[in-house]
């Protein structure tokens, strides 16, 4: 199968199944649009698997695989992903770009994981405004793991443009997980982005395992909240969550991620953040045992970049700024 996604005419998403008229090839996109497929998907033409590319609120190219099926919503915007069971090793991409002005742009994605796939799923939105008008997009990504499937999760989130519009990402992502499943979810801000609140839930049934590593780069004037919810209804289930932040300039973070034990299982909340400038970070972790069998563990720390961190790196040849960019660079990789 041709791993090319190729572009369609602009048509909204919720438009019936079948509207490909035009078709063009996906190197037909602007240079801008591109360039943030790189950025925020890590795509650079062609693509293997499955593939959705969302552009200013339309559909702009799409590619199904043998196993993977993605469907357009018939009464909101979105897709449905739909995964066959016991399929091994591939990947989903389903970027999202912005590149007008004054866009308000709200998608519903759904996951369906079969019973013992094991897959690859890259999201993220980039948005480039040039305009005086705010950009936004809020993507609501809703995952349905059957029994004993696993998925790699990636999304990335990424603002530009020399306009004084703002760039707003409000995500939200819920998980529904049974018995043997589990899912690593890596979300990213890279930056650029003006305000975002994120929303990430899930529930865990027997022998579940959820691991999720958030990492943000605020700076300027920008916002930032982190609202995580997991809740672990089943026993042997756990649940990790990693939270790595910076906080420049008058930049300002809030984070609040909660974990629930109702059963035998284990949770462990981590929140690190470095704060430079005139920042605000703050973070409220919370644990809540519905259980004596259950093992929950959190812990927080901010604070600036040390001072001999610094001198070292200088006596290696590094300026005061690049051992800073250096540090920062570590410590969200």
């Amino acid at each position: 199968m041709d791993s090319t996604p190729t572009l369609i005419a602009p048509a909204p998403e919720s438009a019936a199944a079948g509207e490909r008229d035009t078709v063009v090839k996906q190197a037909d996109l602007d240079a801008i649009s591109k360039e943030m497929l790189g950025v925020i998907a890590d795509m650079h033409g062609e693509t293997p698997g499955a593939v959705n590319i969302r552009a200013n609120g339309c559909l702009a190219a799409r590619t199904n695989s043998d196993n993977i099926r993605i469907e357009s919503k018939k009464d909101k915007p979105g897709i449905d992903i739909i995964v066959a069971p016991h399929t091994k090793g591939e990947q989903v991409h389903i970027p999202v770009v912005l590149t007008e002005t004054g866009e308000n742009d709200v998608v519903y994605n759904d996951f369906y994981i079969g019973e013992g796939a094991d897959v690859y799923i890259v999201a993220g939105c980039g948005i480039h405004n040039d305009g005086d008008c705010a950009s936004e997009h809020d993507g609501i990504h809703t995952f349905y793991l059957e029994p004993n499937s696993h998925v790699v999760y990636v999304e990335k989130h990424y603002g530009e443009g020399e306009g004084t519009g703002e760039r707003i990402l409000n995500p939200t992502t819920e998980v529904h997980m049974k018995e043997g499943s589990s899912i690593e979810m890596e979300m990213d801000q890279i930056e650029g982005v003006s305000s975002t609140v994120r929303t990430t839930r899930g529930e865990l049934a027997d022998d579940c395992r959820l691991l999720v590593v958030e990492k943000l780069m605020t700076h300027g004037h920008q916002t930032a909240e982190s609202d995580l919810d997991f809740v672990m209804n089943g026993d042997n289930s756990s649940v990790r969550v990693v939270s790595r932040s910076v906080a420049k300039d008058e930049s300002s973070q809030l984070f609040q991620p909660v974990v629930t034990g109702k059963a035998s299982c284990r949770g462990h909340v981590q929140c690190d953040a470095i704060i430079m400038d005139h920042a605000q970070v703050k973070s409220v972790p919370a644990i809540d045992a519905r259980s004596t069998e259950a093992q929950l563990v959190h812990e927080a720390a901010i604070g600036k970049i040390a001072g001999d961190a610094i001198v070292k790196l200088e006596t290696l040849g590094l300026t005061e700024a690049q051992a800073e960019e250096q540090i920062l660079e570590d410590f969200l990789s």
